[in-house]
Order: structure tokens, then sequence, then C-alpha cells
């Protein structure tokens, strides 16, 4: 049968002269699947191939399919027929060929985009020099694939366990069994958001959770974030017993009694830990389900892979939680922010409440707030680029990071370190914006061996029994030794670090 006498017997189907394409040149098992997957997407495509019997197919398959020579500039007179072309999969299992179509729809449609066959591996310099967009290798395609499936099963194996010590939970307490859901002291949105999407898995299995928590939910933006939302959170006490519990989960923090109401190591010991950051700890942390992925800017990334992978619904609030989670803990995506928290935010994002995300964001700032700030203001002390101040006695610790970032907006501030004396403990957080400095790793050197310590590269905190210390009645002499302190540590660190 003639190229003639097959377009008078298949008329292809008219989609419409004003409908925009993707062309498929060259319709193989690559071509092929390139097809299948773009109609699976509704996208309207046409495609050209040698073979009229593999056309003929094609057709019944209900595609727009041409037999052609994909090297001939004639072809992309036909395929404008059918609407206009925007993207061309240049496909065919010959060289020269696709080298030559390429030339052709670069010189009669110039803005369109090119994805093209790379067949041999010097092909890819050749394409590269005709300016295309995209070159595919075989080789590659398969490689990515192979990680990809590979990730993905341990996604799925990852989600399968959890599930499955959740799971025990309900088998152990004869259908009565009950989860805690630890976060760390006064936690911020990503924690919360957290430990809600692990509830929200728990209810799934059919086990009843409570998020715990110690101290007070202080920042501004995060009582916002609960209140607005209406997140249920019961607060403990430090070293509570929590026997109620017949399984404990550590979420966006690793290690037990550092920064949170459980004790140490091993009494501490807990039995999940999902976290994103990296921990600073002498002791052994054991935990039959342990998942710290410190390449993640959030751990509400890790919670929406976990949601995604069991098909659990992610309702409004949810998904409004884990948004705000990530966008927080990455500085609205502009710190150390993976692959994996754009997918997971872009996912959420379709799901989220927008105005709720606006209340959340723009709350009102509380007159302690404002006292702290003016007073971390006033005691600053500046030694180069470098600002630290003390704030005193603070009743909310959250205060402490609050005025650590508007103290970095400051002129001609690239690191801004401030200190705070809460309840037993001196609270030192500190934020940069010098893209030599690590802040994290600064604040484990300087403070790791004598208290806690972590964060990520831009921001850290860190926390240091008062010990010696505690027997002093005069909280400010107890705030100015620790300034001094803390003020010589930090600046001899970085002075180190600077001679390296």
């Amino acid at each position: 049968m003639s190229e003639e006498e097959s377009e008078t017997v298949h008329e292809p189907r008219k989609k419409g002269k004003g409908k925009v394409l993707q062309v498929i040149f060259g319709c193989g098992r690559v071509g092929y699947a390139v097809a299948k997957e773009l109609k699976a997407r509704g996208i309207d495509i046409v495609i050209v191939d040698t073979d009229e019997k593999k056309v003929e197919l094609l057709r019944e398959e209900d595609f727009i399919a041409f037999v052609g020579d994909i090297s001939e500039p004639e072809m992309i007179t036909k395929v404008r027929s059918e609407g206009e072309p925007e993207a061309f999969f240049i496909m065919s299992n010959n060289s020269e060929v696709n080298k030559k179509a390429v030339k052709n729809a670069k010189e009669r449609l110039p803005h369109a985009c090119l994805v093209v066959r790379a067949i041999e591996p010097a092909d890819k310099e050749d394409l590269n020099e005709l300016d295309i967009d995209v070159a595919l290798s075989t080789r590659d395609i398969t490689a990515r694939a192979a990680i990809e499936s590979l990730k993905r099963v341990k996604a799925q194996r990852k989600a399968k366990a959890l599930t499955a010590m959740l799971e025990a939970i309900k088998e152990k307490g004869k259908g009565r069994g009950k989860l805690g859901i630890v976060v760390h002291d006064s936690p911020d949105s990503d924690a919360i958001a957290s430990a809600l999407a692990l509830k929200q898995i728990a209810r799934h299995v059919g086990v009843p959770a409570d998020i715990l928590y110690c101290g007070e939910i202080g920042h501004h933006v995060n009582r916002a974030f609960v209140n607005i939302l209406g997140i249920e959170m019961r607060r403990v006490e430090r070293e509570e017993k929590l026997e109620e519990y017949d399984k404990l989960a550590l979420i966006d923090a690793t290690v037990p009694g550092a920064n949170n109401p459980l004790p140490p190591p091993p009494e501490g010991d807990v039995d999940i830990i999902i976290d994103h950051h990296v921990a600073n700890n002498k002791r052994k942390v054991y935990a039959d389900f342990f998942d710290v992925r410190t390449d993640k800017g959030a751990t509400s990334t890790i919670m929406t892979e976990y949601l995604r992978e069991l098909g659990i619904a992610v309702d409004k609030v949810l998904a409004t939680a884990l948004l705000q989670g990530i966008r927080t803990d990455t500085g609205g995506f502009k710190r150390k922010t993976h692959p994996a928290d754009y997918f997971a935010a872009a996912f959420l994002h379709v799901k989220a409440d927008k105005e709720l995300l606006e209340q959340i964001e723009t709350p009102p700032m509380s007159t302690e707030m404002l006292n702290v700030v003016g007073g971390a203001i006033l005691h600053k002390k500046i030694k180069g680029s470098y600002l630290i101040t003390s704030v005193g006695v603070v009743a909310n610790r959250d205060a402490i990071p609050q005025a650590a970032d508007y103290l970095l907006n400051l002129e001609g501030i690239t690191t801004a370190i401030v200190i705070g004396l809460c309840e037993d403990a001196i609270c030192i957080s500190g934020r940069s914006k010098d893209i030599r400095v690590n802040i994290s790793d600064a604040f484990v050197s300087a403070f790791g061996e004598i208290g806690s310590a972590g964060g990520h590269a831009m921001m850290a905190a860190a926390q240091l029994p008062l010990g010696i210390f505690s027997g002093i009645k005069d909280k400010s002499t107890i705030v100015q030794l620790a300034e001094d302190a803390v003020t010589k540590r930090f600046l001899s660190v970085m002075k180190e670090e600077k001679s390296e």
C-alpha cells in the first residue's frame, strides 16, 4: 500500500487547526512509550514514522499518525496541518536522520522545543552543537529509571515498615493501644505538622495518637499555626512517665532528652524516630524504626512522602500544615532545599488553604516579643560583621530565634547570635547569611561539648545547662557570665575556621 492509498483509506481524525501539538518523529519502542505517556496526560500529539503497518496500528489506537520520512522538510508542513507544534520528540534509531529532522524543525519552527534521542555517546556532543533542548540517551534513561525505581522501592519499604510498627500497637493493645508522638520543646510548624501527619497515618491504621510537647508554643507564628488550624496537642512535664502509650515516636528530633521532654538515652530510647536534622550526640540512640534524612529541608517533606506512598488522603488542614512546615524550615525555599521539598510542596499546594496560610504567616507581634527585640538591639555588640547580644531572662524561649531573625536584617550584619536565660538553661540562637559560614557546624564546635547544639548551614540553636552557675541567685550575673563565655567560644571557633 502506497502512502497516498494509506492516507485515502485512513484519513486522520482532525483535531482543529488551532490546537497546540506535540510531535513524535519516529515511533519505535522509545517513541511509542513517549506517545503513550503523552496521550495518558491528555496532550494532543501527531506521530510520523516510515513504517506503514506501524502507522496503521497507531491510527487504530486513535493516534493521529502519518507515514513519512522525518528527515524531509515537508513533514514539518504536514504536521502543521493538524495544529501548531510546541515540541518535537525526535526518536528514530538513525542518528543522521534525527540530525536532519532537528535542522528542519529549527529552520521552520525555531521556537519549538526539541527533545532528541542520542543513539551513540558521540551524538550528544553533535546534538548540543545544534542547540537542542534535551538529548536523550537510552543508556542514561535506563540508568535514571533504575535509580528512581530503587528509591521508590526503598520509600515503599519504609512506609510499610512504619505501618507495620503502628499495627503492632493495635495488636499488642488488643485494639486499645495508643501512640505518643513527641516533638521538641516549644515546637515549630515543621515539628507540629510532621506530628500531625504521623497521627493521620496512625489513624489510618486504627491506632489513636496524641501529640506531646514540653515548654510553651511561644513563637507568635507557631501559636497562630496551632490556633488557626485547630491542632490538638498535649503539654507534658519534662521526663514525665508516659506509661499510657504503648509506643513513643520522636518527630523532628533525633536524640531523646535533647530539647524534648524524654529522658536521655538509654532510659529515653523511643520506638520511632523521624527527622531531617544532623544529630550531635555522644550516646547511641536506638529505635526500632529510624528514618533520618539530613539532605531534606524539612521533616514535613518526609512525612508527605509517607502519606503519598501509603495512599492516605491529605485533607485541607493537614496539607496547609505540612506546606507551612516545609516553607518554614527551608526559609521559603531559600535555605538547604532539596528537590524533594519542591515536589512535596507542589503536591500540597493544590490541597492547602491559601487564606489560612496568609493568616498564619502574618499574625500580630506580641508586646513581650517587641520588648525582647528591643532589648536585643539595645545590648548588641558588633564584631566586624558579627552581632552578638543578650536578651536577659526570657519567659518565652521562642523570642530568642525571632530576635535573631530580626537582627540579621541590620545593615552590615552577616551573622547574628542571641543569648537568653530560659528557666534552667542558657539558650542561644544563631542566624547567618554569610555563604562562607556554616552556623550549625560552628555551634557544634563551640557548644557541643558543654551542651546540645545543631541546626542548618544558615540557622542553629544551642542549649547549655547552668551547671556551676545554677547556685547564683542574681540572674543578671548569670546572663553576663554566659554572654562572655558564649562570645569567647563562638569567636574562637570562627577565628579557627577562617585560619584553616
